[in-house]
């Protein structure tokens, strides 16, 4: 049976606003999709996260979590149940429509597998906070459990990005790939079975080199990049890293990649190498693929940038298409996703797969929070 749920985002690029998306569904199929929208986050939230972020970094797992990290949990968590709040009202919702809240909270540090190295996850968000402010069921921590069972913790859109293609009745020439701070792709194969990884850095370092050169929060149209040249023999020497030919499964923090890449560069040149580093880190992960997709649709913020999609399609050698026009929302899919996984947490369908986190089997995720 479908049931309405309530998906929440906030990447790890900083942009400043909540994805808020609803989705009728049974946890295996698309039903319907409901009302969406980006809701801003309180003026003073985002220059905490930022500090919240430096902080992490510093951490690394190392020791007891920094004092930061319990104030900014909250303040996101009410943050986001404000907005919530509002969304629903806004949109003549009865909050009791809802079967559950999918809160997937900010990651504010990943670490993936290496070796004999586990890996490590930290999302900030109190589901039990947020459970009592709505009165709604609200899942969240979706991705210790994957860890716990030695996968990467990410990605976890494929498994809701297969069900995004069924749905568009589009077959196994289609892959997604989301451009959000960092990107990753999902192609399932003819046979059903998924294949995802992060392929490498999306809109996160040239977010950053623009905001520290000019204060802007992007490049805007990709219009820097376009007035910059790239630097084939230094984009050369940085896809030389162990993680872009390395097999999948396997994920990133998104501070692996860094805007450092770009660094004695033009502002235009840097804006330059940092789109063409995304779009040629794409490329090496399509060849990691068995079968070669033929179209790539493409989700996240990213793809409103005309340079880099231009760019992906050119050093992919496939049509990069705005998954908008297969009848997605671009803006929204990862916000739906965790509705959707909210719902598979409910139904105790797993969230991650052997092709997916590299998981030895497929695993259950999510912890679920009860109004009082």
């Amino acid at each position: 049976m479908e049931i309405w749920a309530l998906g929440l985002m906030t990447g790890t690029v900083l942009d400043g606003e909540i994805d808020i998306a609803m989705l009728r569904t049974d946890g295996q199929r698309v039903g319907q999709f409901g009302p969406a929208r980006l809701a801003p986050y309180p003026t003073d939230l985002r220059p905490l996260l930022r500090d919240t972020f430096e902080a992490a970094k510093r951490w690394n797992f190392e020791g007891e979590e920094p004092a930061i990290f319990a104030q900014a949990e909250r303040a996101l968590t009410l943050g986001q149940a404000e907005a919530v709040r509002r969304f629903l009202a806004e949109e003549g919702i009865d909050p009791a429509k809802l079967g559950a809240i999918g809160f997937h909270g900010q990651t504010v540090l990943h670490r993936r597998r290496e070796g004999d190295r586990s890996g490590a996850t930290r999302q900030l968000g109190d589901g039990a906070l947020m459970a009592r402010e709505l009165g709604v069921p609200v899942v969240y921590d979706f991705r210790s459990a994957d860890v716990a069972a030695g996968g990467q913790g990410a990605p976890l859109a494929p498994v809701y990005h297969a069900a995004l293609l069924r749905h568009a009745d589009a077959g196994a020439e289609t892959a997604i790939l989301n451009l959000g701070g960092v990107a990753n792709i999902t192609w399932a194969d003819a046979a059903g079975a998924l294949h995802a990884f992060d392929t490498g850095p999306a809109n996160a370092p040239l977010n950053d080199w623009v905001r520290a050169h000019t204060g802007e929060e992007m490049d805007r149209d990709g219009r820097l990049a376009a007035a910059g040249r790239v630097d084939e023999a230094r984009l050369a020497e940085l896809l030389d890293h162990r993680y872009l030919g390395h097999p999948y499964p396997k994920s990133l923090d998104r501070d692996d990649f860094t805007s450092r890449m770009a660094e004695g560069l033009s502002l235009e040149d840097g804006a330059a190498i940092l789109t063409a580093f995304t779009a040629a880190s794409v490329a090496r992960g399509v060849a990691l693929l068995p079968s070669r997709p033929r179209r790539l649709a493409l989700t996240g913020g990213g793809r409103h940038n005309p340079v880099l999609r231009r760019m992906i399609a050119e050093r992919c050698e496939l049509e990069a298409v705005d998954g908008d026009t297969l009848g997605l929302r671009g803006d929204m899919v990862e916000a739906e996703c965790f509705a959707f996984l909210a719902v598979r947490t409910l139904r105790e369908l797993p969230l991650s797969f052997p092709g997916t986190t590299g998981v030895a089997e497929p695993t259950r995720g999510g912890r679920i929070a009860e109004p009082d």
